[in-house]
């Protein structure tokens, strides 16, 4: 075995899916105190040495290991109440989960990767992690991200960057790429991150995990760090589609606390899908009636031939399935990068303001008020943080709001009319490459606008608010590539059929 499956296979307790565990959990046949100590002892070999992947940046670890006692008491005692009882037959029971930074816990630092929060604890929990913890998980630990979730590398984080578990001396993608290497490397089946353009997704494909974000007001922004609010939600990474399917049911629903969240059913993702243990897990067609649309503006001439022909045999093995493959366009696609990067920044100077060095975090003195507002935030934000603040702060400036950010809203209902379109002709999901190359090299792409580029294929889905996942379709030179599937507005049930099946149909190959 090379290293670099050793270091992205999991093994004992961890090699089993999030579902099987916690059923084997609720049985009595696996221990969390064991399941724990394993994800803890792999988070140590991970993270060892001058070269480890450095995907966590706080860890708790006798805080977990209390958590799996607690839990592994009451699934013994006869005595607990009927809520506890309840409780111990929960969908994520004692399976260990990580957690991107800028999720608010009560005990772990909430640092978003930055000098400015280096300390801060929250007087909150976000809402998906008391749901994660209500269905029994158990956080072992935040993960590292590009500095506020600005970045497409999790090179911008002031605690270093992360790497990449198949290559480390590439990227790992970003701003969610420490809960990505999680998962990748083995530590946990099931970790969360967030999305703004293409955050969770991106370092999925990267990293070769599945990656979902689920359609805006679907999941409760409650506790999620701000930075550019009508973009962002809460998204999950898992080893499977089974494992991310299971962690979205959980944390998905309506939130009393968000008013960007929907009242909206959440399905059983798994129920008719071809998992596993579904009903449709053994039929030859399980995807007929299905029409999987092909984006011609996802595909230019410009796009690497390899990740073309994974593409393509990802589309051929659908219509083995029963799918028919439909070529469809998204005219306005090639609008969508310049749209996001004047959407984003713009909310994101006003998100940022708060950050002053006088309600929490850094503050560095100044002989006057002045000087400290500019002395805190020079010193608290790094330069990609900075960056888009000022890019923001100009686009909303007197004079340039209607030249820049009210167009660019108005391109952006464009955007959103070219998928309802397609959807509304017939087409079930969009089948694309979820990025234009492999994971680069550390340190490879100086040109911010380059760096930018990376998420091309993933903004159009935040811009939107539709859901869309990414998952492992094969590999080049051992670098994972991922597919990208896209579905209309909260028809997440759709999305994880057509991903359940092609898991099912590529097997081993989407891993080779």
């Amino acid at each position: 075995m090379s290293e670099h499956t050793a270091t992205t296979t999991p093994s004992g307790a961890l090699a089993h899916s999030a579902r099987e565990a916690a059923e084997l959990a609720r049985r009595g046949s696996l221990d969390p105190v064991h399941v724990v100590d394993e994800s803890l002892t792999r988070m140590s070999i991970v993270r060892s040495g001058a070269d480890g992947l450095n995907s966590f940046i706080s860890v708790d670890a006798d805080a977990a290991r209390a958590a799996a006692r607690a839990l592994h008491d009451q699934r013994n005692d006869r005595h607990v109440s009927a809520h506890t009882r309840e409780r111990s037959r929960s969908a994520l029971f004692g399976v260990p989960v990580a957690l991107k930074d800028n999720i608010a816990t009560l005990h772990l630092p909430t640092t978003c990767a930055s000098r400015i929060l280096s300390d801060y604890v929250s007087p909150y929990e976000a809402t998906a992690v008391q749901r994660l913890r209500e269905a029994g998980a158990i956080v072992v630990g935040k993960t590292n991200m590009d500095e506020f979730a600005m970045g497409s590398s999790t090179e911008n984080s002031a605690f270093g960057a992360s790497r990449n578990p198949h290559d480390e001396s590439r990227v790992p993608g970003g701003s969610s790429g420490g809960s990505a290497v999680a998962v990748a490397s083995g530590v946990v089946r099931i970790a969360l991150g967030s999305e703004t353009g293409g955050s969770v997704r991106q370092p999925a494909a990267f990293c070769g995990v599945v990656g979902v974000k689920p359609t805006y007001g679907r999941v409760s922004r409650h506790g999620l760090v701000a930075y550019a609010s009508s973009l962002e939600q809460i998204g999950v990474f898992g080893r499977s589609v089974d494992d991310a399917a299971l962690a979205l049911e959980v944390i998905a629903g309506r939130d009393p606390f968000d008013a960007t969240s929907l009242p909206v059913a959440v399905a059983d993702y798994a129920a008719g899908a071809n998992a596993p243990h579904s009903a449709t897990a053994h039929s030859a067609t399980p995807l007929a009636g299905l029409v999987i649309g092909r984006p011609r503006e996802y595909f230019p001439a410009s796009l690497d031939p390899q990740i073309r022909a994974l593409t393509d045999r990802a589309a051929d093995t659908l219509r083995s399935l029963g799918a028919e493959i439909r070529d469809v366009s998204l005219p306005h696609t090639d609008l969508a990068i310049p749209v996001y990067y004047i959407v984003a920044p713009a909310e994101a100077s006003s998100n940022l303001a708060r950050f002053d060095g006088v309600r929490y975090g850094l503050r560095l003195p100044g002989p006057g008020l002045r000087e400290m507002y500019e002395h805190t935030r020079s010193g608290g934000f790094g330069a990609e943080v900075t960056r888009r603040i000022l890019l923001g702060s100009y686009v909303l400036s007197a004079g340039y709001y209607d030249a820049y950010y009210r167009r660019a809203q108005d391109v952006r209902q464009l955007i959103t009319n070219d998928f309802a379109r397609v959807f509304a002709e017939g087409v079930h999901v969009l089948l694309t490459p979820t990025t234009p190359s492999t994971a680069f090299a550390l340190g490879a792409v100086k040109d911010p606008y380059e760096m930018y580029l990376s998420d091309i294929f993933t903004v159009t889905a935040n811009l939107a608010g539709i859901p869309g996942m990414s998952q492992p379709i094969g590999r080049i030179d051992g670098l994972p590539v991922g597919g990208q599937l896209l579905a209309a507005h909260f028809d997440e049930a759709t999305m994880f059929r057509v991903a359940y099946a092609l898991e099912r149909a590529l097997g081993d190959e989407a891993h080779r």
